[in-house]
């Protein structure tokens, strides 16, 4: 009985710290996003760009990000593997690691005008299937900034 009750507290401990953690961690997240809503403008791929603009710079920028869950979404993704279904309780870390990549890289770019062609990579970095094992994933956000010169 006392091991029970321990495993709820934990539980319960688990999924107060994690679900505070992440809720911050998307406030951050969605200040940055405001704070360059217009700076720089990204493309996730258009058919034709064209521009009359002299470029000035043109290079690779890029955001990573490794993101892990906690032991409470741990606990309740075993449970739903076990049973079967989708394993909602990591979307929001996937959602939250692709966001976190792209402003990462929009951030290293502050400088330029556009971003073009950006592309989502991920891959995640542990055993869903093993208990022990906390789920991590890595994104990498990465596309091509290019930056005008100054009219005159």
């Amino acid at each position: 009985m006392l091991d029970l009750i321990i495993l709820i507290l934990l539980l319960l401990l688990t999924y107060g710290t994690g679900s505070y953690l992440e809720k911050r961690h998307f406030k951050n997240i969605q200040q940055r996003e405001i704070a360059l809503i217009r700076k720089p403008i990204i493309s996730f791929g258009a058919k034709k760009w064209t521009t009359n603009k002299k470029i000035k710079k043109i290079e690779l920028v890029a955001g990573e990000v490794v993101i892990s869950g906690d032991y409470f979404k741990n606990f309740v993704a075993s449970l739903k593997n076990f049973f079967g279904g989708r394993l909602t309780p990591f979307e929001s870390i996937m959602d939250r690691a692709r966001r976190e990549a792209i402003l990462r890289m929009r951030e290293k770019a502050k400088y330029a005008n556009i971003i073009v062609n950006v592309r989502i990579e991920s891959v995640m970095l542990s055993d869903l299937y093993n208990p022990q094992s906390i789920p991590q994933c890595a994104i990498i956000a990465y596309g091509t900034a290019i930056t005008y010169e100054k009219e005159q």
